[in-house]
């Protein structure tokens, strides 16, 4: 495993592990899968865990982990505020006890306002009182470097870059957002800055992994150099340095020691003119299929009306990139094989999902447009029936 520095001089693996997707059992997360899976990583020098307030679950589980293995000492935990919900003066406190309770820990080395909008967004936690809270827990121990993570476009990403002396950021890149999001005019300005910079959405949501246009699974397998698609996204993030460390949902221990051994080979700028024309032709292939832009954060989610706006994302761009047969399957177990519809008839129109996208998203007119392209006359048929054959 190779490293980097934080601001405190902290070493960093490049690889972290994000904890906000693991395998689920009868509805729970797998204990002994998830522990098998973190402690493999730590065998091979992961030392970065990412998790959240909001992640259900998650923060409990690691907290349990660590603690029953004994390694708090040789991790590192990074966990998010939910400033959506604070309210008044007093709730980061409650939040943030509750976190410290769950994590079974009595500090948290890297501590995120998790994905801040806007300035504005931060204005009205500062009139909160969130910086001088923010000094009372590093003086007390308690929060060793404080964050922010940000899905929007760069010239707000570095607005909030300059608002605050940050000790490190969280942003979407991958070599499909490149120029979106933060992208690398964002990544650059905090490396200007010295701020250390944090990736997820590596590879969009698996996207960059699965389900890849025909063309771009050609590109890749003609290739002279033969690597994954996942290992080209990591390589992508990785020969940069002014990367930190990049999160992978991990839910393997195939995949932690695949990433594991690509986080020890990779060099700084390491690839070539001919590498990058391949990412090229791939981008432009997945691009030339691509219906929405969702990359299954479930920021929107839950719908209040219970529509599984990912789930139907999924598969109205699967229909573009892999034709009838395989989108029909995806959508009709995600909407119509459950005891309840979770398709976009569903929806009001109230609003809800799109304030949380990351994206940007019309998730509105979008649902729309999934619901003309996969409800046809096959699949109201099949709907019919779906509750009868199973029951999620």
């Amino acid at each position: 495993m190779k490293y980097r520095k934080d601001r405190l001089g902290n070493d960093v693996s490049l690889l972290g592990f994000g904890c906000m997707r693991f395998t689920t059992k009868a509805g729970k997360i797998d204990f002994e899968k998830a522990e098998s899976e973190i402690m493999r990583s730590i065998e091979l020098g992961v030392n970065y865990f990412d998790t959240a307030y909001a992640y259900a679950g998650s923060e409990a589980l690691i907290g349990e982990i660590f603690e029953k293995n004994n390694v708090r000492d040789k991790i590192r935990i990074a966990t998010k505020l939910p400033h959506y919900m604070i309210k008044s003066e007093t709730d980061p406190e409650k939040f943030f006890s509750e976190e410290l309770r769950r994590l079974r820990t009595d500090h948290v080395n890297y501590y995120l306002m998790h994905m801040l909008t806007d300035v504005k967004t931060w204005e009205r936690l500062c009139n909160l009182g969130i910086k001088e809270w923010i000094e009372e827990k590093r003086a007390a121990g308690q929060i060793e470097q404080i964050g922010f993570s940000y899905h929007g476009n760069s010239d707000m990403f570095i607005e909030l870059l300059n608002a605050y002396d940050w000790d490190f950021c969280q942003i979407q890149y991958n070599y499909l957002d490149e120029n979106s999001q933060a992208g690398v005019t964002g990544l650059k300005a905090a490396a200007e800055k010295g701020i250390p910079v944090v990736i997820m959405e590596p590879l969009r949501g698996g996207r960059l992994v699965n389900n890849l246009p025909k063309a771009a699974l050609d590109a890749f397998k003609k290739y002279p150099i033969q690597r994954t698609p996942a290992e080209w996204g990591l390589r992508w993030l990785w020969e940069q340095p002014e990367v930190t460390c990049v999160l992978s949902g991990m839910n393997s221990i195939e995949m932690v020691e695949e990433n594991c051994r690509i986080a020890s080979e990779v060099e700084d700028h390491e690839l070539t003119e001919e590498d990058r024309k391949l990412y090229k032709t791939v981008i432009d292939a997945i691009e030339s299929k691509m219906k929405v832009g969702c990359t299954g954060c479930r920021y929107c989610m839950p719908c209040p009306k219970n529509v599984d706006i990912p789930g139907v994302f999924a598969a109205y761009n699967r229909r573009a990139s892999d034709g009838y047969a395989n989108s029909f399957r995806e959508y009709y177990m995600c909407t119509a094989l459950r005891k309840d519809y979770t398709g976009p008839a569903n929806c009001v129109g109230c609003g809800k999902c799109e304030k949380h996208c990351p994206q940007n998203i019309e998730i509105r007119k979008e649902l729309k447009n999934a619901k003309r392209a996969l409800e046809d006359p096959i699949y109201l048929i099949a709907k019919k029936f779906g509750p009868l054959v199973m029951k999620y």
